[in-house]
C-alpha cells in the first residue's frame, strides 16, 4: 500500500509520535447529517470542544482517493460544501481510493482509519447496530463487525434508537465488544436518555475509562473495541412520548412505502427531523457535543 494512501494531518502525526491526546471525528455528520451552512459551524464547534478538553481533533475523511486523519479548514469546507462526496463505510474505501473519489466516513470507516493512525479514542453521535425485523431482513450495520475487530474506544450515545436495541446489544456480547455505561446504569437511546436496557459495567469518571483502555491494552487478546456509553443530559433529550409516536409512525411509513436495506435509517432519522419540527436533531447534536467532550477527556487521562 502506497504511503500515501492515509495519510495524517502534520498536527495529528506530531501528537500521535509524542503520545500526546488526539480524539477521532467522523465526517458523515458534516457531510450529510446536518443542513448546510450549520454543518460547517458544527464541524469547528466539535474541533474546539476537543482542543478545551486538552486534546487534538482528527476529523477523518477521503478527499481525492486519499484517506485524510486529521482535516485543515480547507478540507473541512470542502466536505461540507461539495455535493459530490459520498458516504463511506469501512466496505468502500477500497474502491474509493482507487477510484479516486471523495467522501465522508462513517463510524466502520473512522474506526478503522483512525486505529490504522494510532489513535485510540473515537467520538461520534450514534452507533449502527441490528434492525429491528432481522429475523426478516438480516440487516444489521456494519458498524458492530468492525467494532469487534478494531482496538479502538468509542464515546457515543448508544445505537440509533430506531433500531433493534436489545438485539443490538445482545450481538455486541456474542462479538465480543466491552460496553461501559459512563455515570449510568442503563444503556442510553440516542435521542433518549435512556433506552430502558441495563448495562454489566458503569464508570464515574474520565480516568475510570482510562484506566479499562489501559487494561484492555495490557490484556492483549483479540483486537475489539470498547464502547463508551454517554447519555444525553435529561433535559436535552428529545421528549420520549414524541420520540415513541413518531418512531412508531415513520416504521408503518416504511412499510407502507417497502423502504429496505441501507435506505431505511436515512429515512427514519430524516422523517424524525422533520415530523418533531428539528427536535430529534437539536438532541442529536447535545449527544454528540458531550461525547466529544468526553472523549477529550478521557484521551487527556490516558
Amino acid at each position: 500500500m502506497p504511503e500515501t494512501t492515509v495519510v495524517l494531518s502534520e498536527e495529528v502525526r506530531e501528537a500521535v509520535a509524542a503520545r500526546r491526546p488526539v480524539v477521532a471525528l467522523e465526517s458523515t455528520i458534516i457531510a450529510h447529517g446536518l443542513p448546510r451552512p450549520r454543518n460547517l459551524a458544527v464541524a469547528g464547534e466539535l474541533e474546539a470542544l476537543v482542543r478545551e478538553g486538552g486534546a487534538v481533533p482528527a476529523t477523518v475523511a477521503v478527499l481525492d482517493g486519499v484517506a485524510r486523519v486529521g482535516l485543515d479548514k480547507a478540507a473541512l469546507e470542502r466536505v461540507a460544501v461539495d455535493p459530490a462526496v459520498r458516504k463511506l463505510g469501512h466496505r468502500d474505501l477500497a474502491p474509493a481510493l482507487a477510484a479516486g473519489v471523495s467522501g465522508a466516513t462513517t463510524v466502520s470507516a473512522t474506526a478503522f482509519l483512525a486505529a490504522r493512525a494510532g489513535i485510540r479514542v473515537f467520538a461520534t453521535g450514534g452507533l449502527g447496530g441490528v434492525h429491528r425485523g432481522w429475523t426478516e431482513t438480516q440487516d444489521e450495520s456494519a458498524d458492530l463487525r468492525l467494532l469487534a475487530r478494531t482496538r479502538i474506544a468509542v464515546v457515543c450515545a448508544g445505537v440509533k434508537s430506531i433500531l433493534d436495541v436489545p438485539a443490538t446489544l445482545q450481538r455486541l456480547e456474542t462479538l465480543g465488544v466491552g460496553v461501559l455505561g459512563y455515570r449510568t446504569q442503563a444503556f442510553p437511546g440516542f435521542y433518549l436518555t435512556s433506552s430502558g436496557e441495563p448495562v454489566d459495567w458503569a464508570v464515574d469518571s474520565p480516568e475510570e475509562v482510562a484506566a479499562v483502555i489501559r487494561a484492555q491494552d495490557a490484556l492483549g487478546g483479540p483486537e475489539s473495541a470498547l464502547i463508551v456509553a454517554n447519555p444525553v443530559p435529561e433535559d436535552r433529550q428529545l421528549d420520549p412520548v414524541l420520540h415513541d409516536r413518531v418512531l412508531a409512525a415513520g416504521l408503518a411509513e416504511c412499510r407502507a412505502r417497502d423502504v429496505t436495506g441501507q435506505a431505511v435509517t436515512p429515512f427514519l432519522l430524516e422523517y424524525l427531523t422533520r415530523e418533531t419540527g428539528g427536535a430529534s436533531l437539536e438532541a442529536n447534536l447535545a449527544a454528540v457535543r458531550g461525547n466529544v467532550s468526553l472523549a477529550a477527556r478521557i484521551a487527556a487521562a490516558r
